[in-house]
């Protein structure tokens, strides 16, 4: 997909993964729509970086859990563009055991709804506008605690019903893969521990001891924390590239999810 002229829309990117996609994109002549609902402090600074951009850009506040109001954001970002090309599902609800501790009824119900539920209703809005482009691209996150969940060095960082809201993405991307096809390539960015995101630049990564932490990169085959532009890296690769993939996830985690163990020599043997 040539890039220039497009329009994207953009979940999540009042600051970190969200505001870097949205920058990368813009930077690169994409029209890009953007949504936040809390972190109001950080707003002033996303206008004026994406000024900066000299692109086309809308900015929304919105709460996505209130599903009655997502058509009218659909319906505000072909009002103000003309199309839609690009929808990147990224607004979650972090699970982190260290900072929310035991499970309450509501933390459980506002994993499930940002996580899971409120990505279903903005697909499901955008989906006539992305058949309509006939290049569309949909680019769903999620988090590998939907593989490992509530064990190991993960424990304090994925609670249960975090993990299980990431499971069920991985189904969505599939489903709508299918619903999509052949005019939208749907696929699916499943990360690991990034800054901003469960690693350094988090309140729950503070949180940790140091010998945590370091268990966690000891579990990890690269030895660090995730980076936004290993992100961006992907995210360019799924829209500009990735022209036979849809419904696939590319998991980004620096190995985490098949462990820290290493490959012993081969044995002499006895024979």
């Amino acid at each position: 997909m040539e890039l220039k002229n497009k329009v994207a829309l953009v979940l999540g990117a009042i600051k970190g993964i969200g505001k870097e996609i949205g920058l990368h994109l813009a930077r690169q002549g994409v029209s890009v729509a953007m949504t936040y609902y809390d972190w109001e402090e950080d707003l002033e600074q996303l206008q004026k970086d994406f000024s900066q951009t000299g692109s086309r850009h809308l900015i929304v506040n919105i709460n996505l859990l209130d599903t009655k109001k997502i058509p009218a954001l659909i319906e505000k970002v072909i009002d103000n563009f003309g199309r839609l090309d690009i929808l990147i599902n990224n607004i979650e609800r972090g699970g982190w055991p260290v900072v929310h501790g035991p499970y309450t009824e509501e933390q459980w119900d506002l994993e499930m709804e940002t996580t899971l539920r409120a990505k279903r209703w903005v697909f499901d809005s955008a989906l006539p506008h992305l058949k309509s482009s006939g290049n569309g691209v949909v680019i769903n996150f999620s988090s590998i605690a939907g593989i490992v969940g509530r064990s190991g060095p993960a424990s304090y960082v994925f609670n249960d019903g975090y993990a299980s809201a990431n499971r069920g993405i991985s189904l969505l991307t599939e489903t709508w893969a299918r619903i999509g096809a052949p005019e939208i390539r749907v696929n699916e960015i499943m990360i690991g521990f990034f800054k901003t995101r469960h690693g350094d630049k988090t309140r729950g990564w503070g949180l940790l001891t140091d010998d945590w932490k370091q268990s966690i990169l000891d579990h990890t085959l690269i030895g660090r924390t995730g980076y936004i532009e290993d992100i961006i890296s992907a995210v360019q690769y799924l829209i500009k590239d990735a022209h036979f993939m849809t419904g696939s996830v590319l998991r980004l985690d620096g190995g985490y999810v098949i462990g820290g163990d290493r490959v012993s020599p081969m044995p002499d043997g006895v024979l």
